[in-house]
């Protein structure tokens, strides 16, 4: 033991294997062992097919019955070979095994090789395995029609146009459809045909057609070139002239080579075919219809199994349709024969007439003898029993003057033969996109259609952007109004069909952390359209008044889907599956929520980037302008958002042309509005529109940055109008304003509007109830009794009308019309505004005019009062009484009393505008002697009316922030800070006030005092504000504004390359510096001064060494010079030189559009004064008390009617 103990000690230990060497030789393991890789999901599932039994051919003993020869024949032991009498069978005398030959094949001779995938299988594989192949091994989508084309395997000729017909008609079948082809595969006889029709197609490069060629193993030449597992194969799509077999048509994009052991036979493939073509025909078409894959057969040319074919389609069950192209030869031309002539019952008298003709016929054309053809005559006549699924195609037929297309005969065999409901033919040819077929063979006169139909047909059209068969709908009497629902349209908002857009993109900044499958609702949508409208826009769905209704409808809505049997399918199948139910719930009142239904789905196309439906959802409807206006607005800012989000630039610039198309067509509309009529032209700019957040169409134009639609005329026209107010002067307009504020006694000579030309403008609600004020007085005291009835009556009807037509009042914040009295949403017209007119009795009565149109006549408290409509009573009856010439001149020309001039000549915006104008520069020269002169404890009257204007303009400010029209007073102040010189503005207001402060305490008053110097320099730079109403200065001011903002991406570049020389000048020159602030200083102030021209030569390089008196060089002194030159020459003359540039493309592009520059600015500016109040600070505070004091009188007292401090929902 000890012994054995001793040799064990002395044993050596091994050495452990270093990695390098364990990596080389586990390498050589793996080299030399191949790994046993696990097998294809093809080769799991899919067989080949070898003869393992050499049975004699009876005509030649050295063949097998397979085909094969015995020398190359396969020998299995223990299976002895069969007799020459022997019937050899597929299913007994091969055996499976896992398929050989699948891949790509590469088809060259072309500029581009043309590629195919093909498999090798079995002739028995089950045709499930098939479609998932299809579907999920090569990523095809379901056929929405099968076209399986029957014919002659030989090659033959057709006709010049009947081939061209072929072509064509077949390719638009296919592509329309999205329809699959099954062809023989091989490049002979008919498929070849069909190969030179996919030929054209592939030059038009729109897309392939699937072609799916189904062939015999057996009969591919070079068939062994294709053996391989997941292959690229080279292949020329050329045959031997020798060889009995066959190749590849190389314009198939897909290949079945179905495989049953034999060789250099036909027929392999039929079986497999055929049961393949029955499993498809009995698959599902779409997930919202109930109708299957619809089947054709196209015969063209053919032999006697092609007779054969179309017996076991017509007489198979289901049958499928077979459509026969008279004319190309054989087949095709005896089928189309025996069509023409068959009758409709069982006797055919005609064709035995002719029995003996026909078998001749038979026995010519297929070269066979008196038995089989009289058993191909029997086969015809059998397929006449079933004429009505048999339809042929004849070039010569030329129905209606146009010459029938192959493609709509196709598809009108299958709605023939088929007898398919009327929902059901629609959704098929909704499946297809055919309108043509929709308009000529569904929707013919007489069609009942069951109640639902056309509305579930309407919402696969909206949801898969099917744009013509949208408008045959509402042609064909679909209802937007009814059909459009709340569940309908949440649904049409979260479908998945329809182009990529960028909707979820904006929907997270509204709603972050959305979770995966989120279904969006109405709010979020309306939160989407209020972050893309900006400003004051509120999207109708997240206004409070739609939460109820939309909580009510979406609960009936449930509960409907909780009754049906398909609750459960509808609650886990998603929003796509919505439809179902939404066709089956009844039609209420409630859920028909939408006024305007194209209003509400031409955002829904604009938002989900649908731009040809949205331009259907404009041409549709009312209120285009606006929708034009709405739709470039969402498309500028989805644009923008797209560019934030560093989407790619295709969708930016997408975005931006659909904007830019609907700009054109809103101004085309404008301009074509204006010269039709350009009083109802200005009415359709500035009625208020209730559909779209109570804006106008010019405030939608601003909001939307429509420089041209503000430059048109009309809108022009209505700005000059506003600009004047009462005002009528055609010279001197600026010098006789600013003379009536200086004297306003001269106010008297100044030329005014009528009263009749007053009330046709617009006005502020505040103007309408001061305006009604003054003539109720005006007409107490200088009517009569039954004429100032009769005015009243007039001016209220005729003021309906206006607001009807749209000529009401401008609300304070934006421009656009609000009712003096009642809010209604219908438009009455003009004629029956005068006809109510005429038709009331001239005595002396109350007039009110309701919503409903009617009008209540009162006498008095004891008279009932009596509803007259607006076209109850004769007009004839006081016609003539209005045709008294004198009456109507006195009434459109009747002058303005001196209290009403004066209101309206200190009303006016112009007025307002010079008013303030001279105020200011008042306040300025007051600020500056502030400023300039000793300041002492006690201020000043300058100062104090400088406190005074500063602190009531900073009122008027708080002013307008509260009775802006948003409800959210961040959402206000987002709207107020809209224009760049409110924030401007309330930063000096805040700045000055802090100087105030200051300034009244003794210590540091100073310090106040340099406030006070600081803000005039603001207060001297806001008369760019002023002078923008020029038309000459204004553009001008607009491009200083853009190269101040242009000069601060300019300002970094020049940051850098001066603190890069800076930083090294004054390291290299003053090396021992300590560390202080006043560093910052060196560093960039004389290399700022630079580019002024101001060099600092003697600090650059200073003098040292030279003198025992001058101090002693420091180390690399010399370098400063030479980076003094090169910054020079890159700040001096690159950088500067590249910031004129800049300018001056800025000047050219704004100098363009001058004009319109200045017209967009004068829009704000009008806008501005029509809504300030009338006097300017400092004296503005005794607007504010008096707007103060008349609001909570009239909240006191309930009446209707907004302040200025009022809050506007």
């Amino acid at each position: 033991m000890l012994k054995q103990k001793r040799l064990a000690k002395q044993k050596p230990k091994a050495k452990p294997i270093p990695w390098g060497l364990k990596k080389i030789c586990w390498g050589l393991i793996n080299i030399t062992v191949p790994r046993h890789q696990p097998r294809s999901w093809i080769e799991t599932n899919f067989q080949k097919r070898e003869c393992i039994k050499f049975i004699p051919c009876p005509k030649d003993d050295t063949r097998c019955c397979c085909g094969q020869a015995q020398i190359t024949h396969q020998t299995i032991q223990g299976i002895e070979s069969g007799s020459p009498g022997d019937l050899w069978l597929p299913t007994k005398h091969t055996r499976p095994q896992p398929t050989d030959a699948y891949g790509t094949i590469e088809f060259q001779g072309g500029a581009h090789p043309t590629k195919a995938q093909y498999v090798r299988l079995s002739f028995d594989t089950r045709p499930e395995l098939l479609v998932q192949l299809f579907t999920k091994e090569w990523n095809l989508e379901l056929p929405k029609l099968l076209i399986t084309v029957q014919g002659g395997k030989a090659n033959f000729d057709l006709q010049a146009k009947l081939k061209k017909e072929i072509r064509k008609g077949l390719l638009k079948a296919a592509k329309t459809t999205g329809a699959w082809i099954f062809t023989g595969g091989t490049n002979t006889g008919v498929t070849k045909q069909v190969g030179d029709a996919l030929l054209l197609e592939g030059q038009q490069r729109t897309g392939r057609v699937v072609s799916i060629g189904i062939a015999p193993w057996g009969i591919v030449e070079r068939n062994h070139e294709l053996l391989g597992h997941n292959r690229e194969v080279p292949c020329h799509s050329i045959s031997s002239p020798r060889s009995k077999l066959a190749v590849l048509n190389n314009r198939h994009a897909y290949f079945l080579l179905v495989d049953n052991g034999t060789q250099a036979k036909y027929g392999a493939e039929l079986i497999l075919r055929r049961k393949l073509e029955k499993f498809i025909s009995n698959l599902k078409l779409h997930p919202f219809t109930h109708s299957s894959t619809p089947v054709v057969c196209l015969v063209i040319e053919g032999g006697t199994n092609t007779i054969r074919a179309v017996l076991e389609y017509v007489t198979d069950s289901p049958p499928v349709p077979v459509v026969v192209c008279d004319g190309s030869g054989r087949a095709a031309d005896l089928l189309a024969f025996v069509h023409k002539y068959a009758s409709d019952g069982e006797e055919q008298p005609v064709l035995e007439s002719m029995r003996d003709y026909l078998i001749g016929t038979i026995q010519k054309t297929f070269e066979v003898g008196l038995d089989q053809a009289e058993k191909l005559y029997q086969e015809l006549l059998q397929c006449t029993r079933n004429k009505n699924l048999i339809t042929v195609f004849r070039i010569q037929e030329k129905p209606e003057g146009e010459a029938q297309e192959l493609d709509q005969t196709i598809l009108t065999a299958l709605f023939k033969s088929q007898h398919l409901s009327p929902p059901e033919q629609l959704s098929l040819a909704l499946t297809w996109n055919r309108v043509d077929i929709a308009r000529s063979e569904i929707f013919v006169y007489g069609q009942e259609w069951p109640h639902g139909a056309l509305d579930e047909a309407m919402m696969q059209a909206l949801e898969h952007d099917r744009i013509d068969f949208v408008k045959l709908l509402l042609e064909n009497g679909v209802s937007m109004k009814k059909f459009l629902t709340i569940p309908r349209l949440e649904e049409l908002y979260n479908t998945k069909h329809g182009p990529a857009n960028t909707l979820g993109y904006i929907l997270r900044d509204v709603r972050p952390h959305i979770p995966k499958g989120y279904i969006y609702t109405l709010h979020d949508i309306g939160l989407v359209i209020n972050k893309l409208m900006g400003g004051a826009y509120r999207s109708y769905y997240t206004r409070r008044k739609f939460r109820p209704i939309y909580a009510k409808v979406m609960n009936s809505y449930a509960n409907a889907c909780r009754k049906s049997s398909t609750y459960q399918y509808q609650r886990y199948a998603g929003a796509n599956s919505l439809s179902l139910v939404t066709g089956l719930l009844p039609f209420t009142s409630e859920m028909a929520l939408f006024e305007f239904p194209f209003n509400e789905l031409l955002i829904w196309a604009v938002l989900t980037k649908r731009q040809q439906m949205a331009l259907l959802m404009w041409t549709h409807g009312e209120e285009a302008l606006a929708k034009s206006l709405v739709s470039c607005k969402l498309y500028k800012a989805m644009a923008h958002e797209a560019a934030e989000d560093d989407l790619d630039t295709e969708i930016y610039e997408e975005l931006r042309s659909y904007a830019k198309e609907f700009e054109s067509k809103g101004n085309k509309l404008l301009d074509f509005s204006y010269r039709q009529d350009a009083e109802k032209a200005q009415r359709l700019l500035t009625c208020e529109l209730h559909s779209w957040s109570n804006q106008s169409c010019l405030s939608l134009a601003v909001a939307a940055n429509h420089r041209a639609l503000l430059a048109h005329p009309c809108s022009q026209v209505i700005l000059a109008d506003l600009w004047m107010g009462g005002l009528r002067t055609r010279k001197n307009t600026n010098f006789k304003v600013i003379l009536g504020l200086v004297m306003p006694l001269y106010i008297r000579q100044l030329d005014f509007k009528s009263k009749e030309e007053l009330q046709q403008m617009p006005q502020t609600e505040e103007e309408h109830l001061e305006n009604q004020n003054l003539d109720n007085d005006d007409s107490d005291r200088s009517q009569p009794d039954a004429e100032s009835a009769l005015l009243k009556a007039k001016r209220s009807i005729s003021l309906r009308y206006r607001m009807g037509a749209g000529a009401g009042t401008y609300n304070r914040e934006k421009c656009k019309l609000m009712p003096a009295e009642t809010s209604s949403p219908s438009y009455k017209s003009a004629s029956n505004s005068t006809d109510a007119l005429l038709a009331d009795t001239y005595s002396v009565r109350d007039t009110k005019v309701h919503e409903n149109g009617k009008v209540n006549l009162t006498a008095g408290a004891e008279e009932p009062p009596s509803k007259v409509s607006l076209t109850d009573s004769d007009p004839a009856q006081f016609r003539e009484f209005f045709n008294m010439s004198e009456y109507n001149e006195i009434k459109q020309h009747q002058p303005l009393r001196l209290k009403k001039k004066f209101h309206e000549f200190y009303t006016a915006p112009i007025t307002k505008f010079w008013a303030d104008s001279i105020a200011y520069m008042f306040f300025l020269i007051m600020f500056s002697f502030t400023v300039l002169v000793k300041m002492g404890p006690v201020p000043r009257w300058q100062e104090w009316y400088s406190i005074a204007y500063i602190t009531t303009l900073g009122f008027e400010k708080v002013r307008e922030i509260i009775s802006s029209e948003p409800v959210a007073i961040t959402h206000k102040f987002s709207v107020w800070a809209w224009n760049m010189w409110n924030p401007c503005d309330g930063a000096a207001i805040i700045l000055f006030l802090i100087g105030l402060a200051f300034r009244f305490r003794p210590n540091t008053m100073d310090i106040g005092r340099v406030i006070y110097c600081v803000d005039s320099i603001y207060w001297y730079l806001r008369i760019l504000n002023i002078l923008g109403v020029n038309k000459y200065l204004g553009p001008l001011v607009t491009m200083m504004g853009k190269m101040v903002k242009n000069m601060i991406y300019f300002v970094v570049l020049l940051a850098v390359v001066l603190m890069s020389f800076g930083v090294s000048r004054q390291a290299i020159l003053y090396p021992n510096s300590e560390p202080t602030w006043r560093l910052i200083r060196e560093v960039t102030y004389q290399p700022y001064f630079m580019l002024y021209g101001e060099v600092f030569a003697d600090d650059i390089d200073p003098p040292c060494g030279e003198d025992p008196r001058q101090p002693a060089c420091v180390t690399g002194h010399w370098v400063t010079p030479i980076t003094m030159s090169m910054y020079l020459l890159i700040a001096n003359i690159l950088l500067i030189n590249l910031l004129i540039a800049v300018f001056n493309n800025i000047f050219n592009e704004v100098n363009s559009v001058s004009h319109q520059v200045w017209m967009f600015q004068r829009f704000t500016v009008v806008m501005e004064y029509q809504q300030k109040p009338v006097l300017p600070p400092p004296f503005i505070a005794f607007c504010h008390f008096y707007s103060l004091l008349k609001y909570c009188v009239r909240k006191a007292k309930g009446e209707p009617g907004m302040s200025k401090f009022s809050f506007v929902p």
